[in-house]
């Protein structure tokens, strides 16, 4: 088996432009980076995973001609902090996108949160800039919406889409509407200038994002600029969307629906970068943010193929991610790397690919995977998998053990009122719904035998000692140097919601700000 990584191109911007001459673009050493991050899509949502329908040919056709990582991860089992991780290189722990409000709490960002990204933190934007990447977001952010924490504060030169996932409609008098930025200014809210249907599931965002970005890369192709293209499409979150043309498409239903278009939208962008001569120069990844939402299911929710649970929890279902890298001339196609991978890895890479030295003052948790990449190296380089829900380090995986130090799916009472983070996969002591301490005796699973984390190893066993031997000494090392950063997300006040957002003056849709009472949020899961 050949190691290596294979990139899918997934959010590239949209094309409005005319035919531009296929000149390669002359700076090798500053190749175009594009990552796409999907919301909420599982492990088990691609073809070339296993998924019956078969309906992703393009995340197919770029594994094939790239890398496929089946063991890589997400930093955290929820959007925001994974995406504060993937920009940072940081574990959420860090950076500080987590709650203190209760011990392992899964938190975010929605409207009413205070906080965001922190300006300690350095992005990926911010270090590209240093050999002249012009980089743009399209789709969700999701790292703060409050002025000081959107992109354009913090590294990106454009931005189109919105700062919070795209719940409503709301009524504009106790919640206001999602905006969607062009830029630093508002365009409109969603459910009001930016449909979405939630009955039919028909909005046609993703057609919008897929040509904001072609459009982007055009651009910088023309200009002969490195680019840093960041797709965050969200159509595989609850509510699931697509447009009219693929409504009613899959065999999976609207989910499907929506995971067609995104494919298609993958293979639009990649074929814009061999339209335009590109493609040789361009390093594509494709991922996802977090396991599918089972809790949604099976009408809103993906598939985390045969790993245990999904989206909120520290199991398998919950972090482990759909992976390709792309790259025509660099890259070996139809490689599959067992190199163990996180999202965080993709800030080392991409400043190894761009040739800048990583922060030297700051603590990094991503590795550089070029070696993966470039086939460089047949050697995995061992390093562990942390897996964290708030402020509590749950699990820890190494090779292919993982123990578990704290099992917890959901509260009983989530749990009675029908909310199941784990649907059909109930695993006597593992999958519990009261937060249960393992740290003297950890649950060790063996997960090349046993992906779905059914049978734990027996304490009795030698295996059992030497991989609990193994895992301690690398978590005694992590927790004695960790300095947990100033956590973000613990005060929520109706009075940040984006009841004015700037450019609204224009639009004549700011709304009245109430009167600010903070109080500390309360995060249930």
């Amino acid at each position: 088996m050949r190691r290596g990584a294979s990139v899918p191109v997934l959010g590239v911007l949209t094309a409005i432009i005319c035919c531009f001459s296929s000149e390669r673009t002359p700076n090798a050493s500053s190749p175009n980076i594009i990552i796409m991050l999907m919301d909420d899509m599982g492990w088990g949502d691609l073809g070339v995973f296993g998924q019956p329908s078969k309906e992703t040919p393009n995340l197919d056709a770029m594994a094939a001609q790239g890398i496929l990582f089946p063991d890589f991860y997400t930093a955290n089992p929820l959007c925001s902090p994974s995406r504060a991780a993937l920009l940072t290189g940081r574990l959420p722990i860090r950076n500080g996108f987590y709650t203190t409000n209760g011990h392992a709490r899964n938190a975010y960002t929605p409207q009413e949160i205070v906080g965001g990204i922190s300006k300690e933190e350095i992005l990926l934007p911010q270090m590209l800039k240093k050999k002249g990447y012009v980089s743009k977001i399209v789709g969700k952010w999701h790292l703060g919406h409050r002025p000081q924490y959107l992109p354009l504060e913090n590294g990106f030169d454009e931005w189109f889409g919105a700062p919070n996932c795209h719940f409503g409609p709301y009524n504009n008098t106790v919640r206001p509407n999602i905006p969607v930025y062009n830029n630093s200014e508002m365009l409109g809210r969603y459910f009001e200038e930016f449909k979405i249907d939630k009955k039919t599931g028909e909005s046609n965002l993703t057609q919008m994002y897929l040509e904001a970005g072609l459009d982007f890369i055009s651009r910088q192709a023309e200009a002969k600029r490195p680019f840093f293209l960041y797709w965050a499409a969200d159509a595989t979150h609850s509510p699931v969307y697509a447009s009219k043309r693929f409504l009613g498409k899959s065999q999976r239903g609207r989910y499907g629906d929506a995971v067609m278009e995104l494919d298609y939208s993958v293979g639009q962008i990649l074929t814009k970068l061999q339209d335009l001569g590109i493609e040789n120069n361009t390093f594509v990844f494709f991922t996802s943010d977090n396991g599918a939402a089972l809790m949604s299911g099976p009408n809103e929710g993906g598939s985390n193929g045969p790993f245990l649970c999904g989206k909120e929890t520290t199991f398998e279902g919950g972090m482990r991610e759909p992976a390709i890298a792309w790259w025509p001339g660099r890259i070996k196609g139809g490689t599959v790397s067992l190199q163990l991978a996180n999202v965080m890895d993709l800030f080392t890479t991409s400043l190894a690919l761009a040739g800048i030295s990583p922060p030297g003052d700051r603590v990094l948790d991503g590795l550089d995977l070029t070696p993966v990449l470039f086939n460089h190296s047949h050697t995995l380089q061992t390093r562990p998998i942390f897996f964290y829900r708030g402020n509590e380090l749950m699990a820890v995986r190494i090779g292919q053990y993982k123990a578990h130090f704290w099992t917890w799916s959901n509260s009983w009472e989530e749990f009675n009122q029908g909310v199941n983070f784990c649907p059909g996969q109930e695993v006597g002591g593992v999958t519990t719904h009261e937060q249960k301490e393992h740290t003297q005796q950890p649950i060790i699973f063996h997960l090349g035998r046993d992906p779905g984390e059914k049978y734990p190893l027996s304490v009795l066993s030698k295996e059992y000692q030497d991989a609990l031997s193994w895992i301690s000494t690398v978590v005694q090392k992590h927790k004695e140097s960790l300095v947990p950063g100033m956590p973000q997300l613990n005060m929520c006040d109706m009075a940040v919601m984006n009841w004015a957002p700037a450019g609204c003056e224009k639009l004549g849709k700011c709304l009245k700000v109430p009167k600010s009472e903070p109080w500390k949020c309360d995060w249930p899961h």
